[in-house]
């Protein structure tokens, strides 16, 4: 964790980051806002699939790390156009891990957890310090892009587990990790290590934008201002463009070149012992906190009995057994609504219906995943499909009522 120490000066670049101002953190938090509603609407209202947005997000990310790496000194462009796509690509990954292959939020963030701390530990034995004040040699550039990607996709994992997993929603999500952040900044007024708070930081931005963006999103009826995605990623992206414009002009966030020469003549210490002592903390924080909330999940949650065979009604059709989680009344009522606005060819009115099924469905997966995992899964699938058709940009109200007509069958 040393700030500074000797470097070679011919293998010395001018810092390829900027000054960690004001500005770097409303950029970042606006990028990672950004990241997540752009990502959603690619999926969903694009309809290019989990699978299509990453290939070519994918693409472009590459794209922009070598105009960055090509780069002789800190450009703002440059540097957050490649912030903005890691965002949506660590974003990305976490997503397929858990809608694609199946693996656990829990898991996730164990592992991404895991592989940022081999990466700091690498990178510390290579270059004794892990200051992005630093950044002075493509070495270093590249293990300071392998942890920005790994940020983003720690705290995408995090955020999610709490928010959807741990059932706190995006809005106490948010306070939390806002709480958190204003603690990390508080400890570093009083001695905590700066480079150790900076990454302490970043990660916590990741959910802290997310939440951002999920409250401008949602609808008002859940307490959000009902921006939808795309004005939300709009109304950010012009935030981003108007911040680094303003950047690129006055060079504010420029390191000054005298302040990027690497000696031995700034030291902080204490960094190892405060990292280990922040690391056990945060682990006993989070495993005291998750088995709280995962017991008294449990304890709402009533044990579901088997589900009856289908019953005849006197003359009428069966009725068909209720569904493996529980009371589902409530989707299926927006579901039923949805497809009356479809068959009375509303189809604006049956898209912004169709937000109070995300949103009902987000909120209650804590609680229905604990009933049934196979099904909540299944819904959950059939769910997404119907997101996917109604905001399209070219809705087919056939396809609709089709995913429509399947949501309702499984929800019984």
């Amino acid at each position: 964790m040393t700030e500074q120490h000797t470097l070679a000066p011919s293998r010395q670049l001018l810092n390829k980051v900027p000054e960690v101002t004001v500005y770097f953190w409303v950029v970042k938090v606006l990028c990672t806002t950004v990241g997540e509603s752009a990502a959603d609407f690619l999926n969903v209202n694009l309809n290019l699939g989990l699978t299509g947005v990453s290939v070519i997000t994918g693409v472009l990310l590459i794209v922009a790390l070598v105009l960055q790496f090509s780069a002789k000194r800190y450009t703002p462009s440059r540097y957050w156009l490649a912030v903005a796509l890691v965002s949506v690509f660590g974003t990305l990954v976490t997503d397929n891990l858990t809608d694609n292959v199946g693996l656990p939020l829990e898991a996730s963030t164990i592992i991404f957890g895991a592989l940022l701390a081999v990466i700091f530990l690498v990178w510390f034995s290579f270059e004794k310090t892990l200051s992005i004040h630093s950044i002075v040699t493509r070495r270093r550039e590249a293990f300071y892009w392998l942890a920005i990607l790994f940020t983003f996709a720690l705290g995408t994992a995090t955020g999610d587990l709490m928010a959807e997993v741990l059932g706190l929603g995006y809005l106490v999500t948010g306070l939390i990790v806002a709480s958190l952040i204003a603690l990390t900044a508080a400890a570093w007024r009083f001695g905590l290590h700066s480079v150790l708070a900076f990454w302490v930081i970043y990660i916590l931005t990741r959910p802290l934008g997310a939440s951002i963006g999920d409250y401008l999103s949602q609808p008002s009826s859940q307490g959000g201002l009902a921006l939808g995605t795309t004005v939300t990623s709009l109304i950010f992206v012009v935030g981003i463009l108007g911040v680094v414009t303003y950047l690129s002009i006055t060079k504010t966030d420029v390191t000054p070149e005298a302040a990027v020469i690497d000696t031995v003549a700034v030291r902080e210490r204490g960094g190892l012992w405060q990292t280990i002592l922040v690391v056990a903390l945060v682990l006993i924080a989070a495993g005291t906190g998750y088995s709280l909330r995962k017991s008294s999940l449990q304890d709402a949650t009533a044990a579901p009995a088997p589900a009856p065979a289908a019953q005849s009604v006197p003359g009428g059709s069966p009725v068909p057994p209720p569904s493996p989680l529980g009371d589902v009344s409530t989707f299926r009522k927006i579901s039923k609504d949805t497809l009356g606005l479809l068959n009375a060819g509303d189809q604006p009115g049956a898209t912004a219906n169709i937000d109070n099924l995300e949103t009902e469905w987000d909120n209650a997966e804590a609680r229905l995943k604990l009933k049934n995992k196979a099904e909540w899964t299944t819904v959950d699938g059939k769910i997404d499909t119907v997101l996917r058709r109604l905001r399209a940009t070219s809705p087919d109200p056939a396809s609709e009522k089709s995913a429509l007509d399947a949501l309702l069958a499984e929800l019984g």
